[in-house]
């Protein structure tokens, strides 16, 4: 089985466009030691021709130009994408669909209820793409239940509910419901190799821990560095876990929760523009080198 990282930051992407924090600063000036980053998204494949992919960000079209295996080969129009699953319905995880318009076949989607429902209303992207390439939505279970997916052989996936809060669109981000973000068990047929995909997590709670302990691969939320960080660059007046993002460091952080995981291989991705770990010079990133905790980034391919 292999993952191949399309994007590897959180929404907006690295640098940011319209940002002059520290990071955005620094890299446009080509005066750290790092390198830019699309928004987050990954594709799965066992046969590296037929590929699912994992949301579709604003940049998914320049992702596509930079991954031949993806690409067209046979006929006037052709794709190695199967099928698309979304994790959430957030806009740097599913405005890359209407980039996707000229498909010849109906977009085959996997996604919750509570996805389809943000997409066909406060976003209605679905609806949307009625005219041009339609779209075949596939409910995708939240009670431990395994599926597959056409033309993803060897492969079965397991979806669960995570607590987070849908976007800021949506009909009832005030009122939360489970499908609103998830976490996704790919688990190889043949091998029983499994990783666990969460690039979106607000809290460690039980059945989640259970995914990371049985895994060999997490690929996890690597948004922030700190709780305050957004605070204390005086970008946002919200904190990490406010916004549903657990951060690495402190009491509790994702470096805590990844250290108990002795015999993982154990990756962040979803790392925002404001996150130190970014400069791979920084005291931060050293921490992560010293738990062998790897940052993702934009091409990375993770072979099980």
């Amino acid at each position: 089985m292999k993952i191949r990282v399309l994007g590897s930051a959180a929404g907006g992407g690295f640098p940011q466009w319209n940002c002059n924090c520290h990071n955005c600063h620094r890299i446009r000036r080509n005066e750290m030691n790092g390198v830019p980053r699309t928004q987050s998204s990954i594709a799965v494949s066992t046969d590296d021709r037929n590929w699912l992919l994992f949301n579709t960000s604003p940049d998914i079209l320049t992702q596509l130009h930079a991954f031949p295996a993806i690409q067209p080969r046979e006929g006037v129009r052709d794709t190695g994408i199967k099928a698309i699953l979304l994790i959430d319905s957030q806009i740097d995880h599913t405005t890359g669909l209407l980039m996707l318009r000229e498909s010849r076949q109906p977009l085959d989607i996997y996604c919750s209820d509570m996805v389809k429902q943000d997409l066909s209303t406060g976003f209605p992207t679905f609806k949307m793409l009625e005219d041009y390439c339609t779209v075949n939505h596939h409910p995708v279970p939240l009670d431990g239940s395994s599926f597959t997916i056409p033309g993803i052989e060897d492969v079965k996936f397991y979806t669960q509910s995570l607590k987070s809060k849908a976007p800021p669109y949506s009909p009832h981000r005030h009122d939360p419901h489970d499908g609103d973000n998830i976490g996704v068990i790919i688990e190889q047929i043949s091998t029983g190799k499994k990783v666990f995909y969460a690039p979106g997590l607000g809290e460690i709670e039980p059945h989640v821990m259970d995914a990371m302990q049985l895994a060999d691969c997490v690929m996890v939320d690597g948004t922030f560095w700190t709780d305050d960080e957004m605070v204390s660059q005086n970008i946002s007046h919200k904190r990490a876990r406010e916004i549903g993002h657990l951060p690495q460091s402190g009491p509790g952080g994702m470096i805590e929760v990844l250290n108990g995981l002795p015999n993982t291989r154990k990756i962040l991705i979803h790392i925002n523009n404001t996150n130190p770990i970014l400069d791979e010079d920084s005291e931060q990133r050293k921490t992560l080198d010293a738990a062998g905790i790897e940052v993702s980034y934009d091409g990375m391919e993770i072979d099980l």
